[in-house]
Parts: structure tokens; sequence; C-alpha cells
């Protein structure tokens, strides 16, 4: 499990195919501390840490998670957010994440506000996503502001707009997108009592 709190920015370093796989090698500033079979959320996806080789680490991803998420479109040299799982002592400083990515969406709109930015997207999923409540965006643990059906806003301050992805982030960019899961939860039982 994961909060949403991204810890350092990754980058790849190599990618190779094999068969419908993609391995991705990365490095980080806490290479040294992964763990062969460690969960790791890339951009909000959990992948299973498979390699370890002194300042870098690979991770694997299988179609199922390519087909979810914009997994495919990365590139060596690319940025991602990363964040390891919670620990059990840890504080929860975000929201519950699993980094099981439910769809991605896309970067419709980007406005400075004299110090601070508001990310516009929308997407395309039975999913909503509520006024204040959570959404997870390239694994990050954000707010929603203007709530609407498949599209929303979130206002980003200077830290997180520096220390993730967000400061690269431009309109027509995919993410990859979390929804809240107590939010799924509720919305699948009101679908199923309406049935």
């Amino acid at each position: 499990m994961f909060t949403g709190i991204i810890e350092d920015l990754g980058e790849i370093k190599n990618i190779e195919r094999e068969g419908t796989n993609i391995h991705f090698t990365l490095t980080c500033s806490f290479v040294s501390e992964l763990k062969i079979d460690q969960s790791l959320a890339h951009n909000g996806v959990c992948l299973t840490v498979v390699k370890i080789d002194n300042q870098d680490y690979t991770v694997t991803a299988i179609d199922e998670t390519l087909n979810k998420t914009d997994l495919s479109s990365w590139k060596i040299g690319n940025k991602v957010n990363l964040e390891r799982c919670m620990p059990a002592s840890g504080r929860f400083d975000g929201h519950i994440v699993q980094g099981h990515v439910d769809t991605t969406g896309e970067c419709i709109a980007v406005e400075e506000k004299d110090g601070s930015w508001v990310f516009t997207f929308q997407y395309k999923s039975e999913d909503m996503t509520v006024e204040k409540g959570s959404i997870t965006v390239n694994g990050a643990s954000l707010t929603v502001v203007d709530s609407k059906d498949n599209q929303f806003s979130v206002h980003i301050i200077p830290y997180t707009y520096e220390h993730t992805q967000f400061h690269a982030l431009r309109v027509g960019d995919t993410v990859n997108l979390e929804f809240d899961i107590l939010g799924k939860y509720i919305a699948k039982m009101f679908r199923r009592n309406a049935e």
C-alpha cells in the first residue's frame, strides 16, 4: 500500500522488450535501500523490483499493466515519480493508494496562479471524482477541485511542482489515474443497488 507522497524522481536508463513484457531499468537516490521483490510505485503503478545492479534497478511491466497505463510510452531519460510502500510504523500523510491504476487521463489545461498551479485532466471511465475528495495523478496524492463528469482539476503547491513530474507536465500529456478506493467501493454498491 502507498500513500501518494512522492519520495524521488527516478530516471529511466534502459528499456528492454521481451515478448509482451517490458523491463525498465532506472536509477534514483535510494537504490542502495531497495531489495529484490520489493514493491515500488512508478508514476502510481506498483511494480516489483526484479534486479539491482550498483546504482540501477529493474522492474518488469506485463501486458495487463501496459494496457491500463502509459508505461508503453516511456522513453530513456524520462523522469518518473517514485514511492516505496508505506511501512507499518509510518505516517499516513496522503490517502490509501493501491498502485493499481484505473485508467489514463489527459492534461487539458495548466494555469499558473501567482505561485501555484491548476492542472485540469479529462478521462474516459465510469469512475468519478468527488469535490474535495482524493485522486492519484502519476502516483501523487492530490485533492480534487472543480469535479465534473470525466474531468477534474487539482491545485499544485510549489514544493509538489518542483519535486514531482508536475514541473514537466504539459497540455496533451497522458497521466496515470487511480481513483479513491473508498469512492470506488461506494459507487459500486450504488450501481449494484440500482440494478
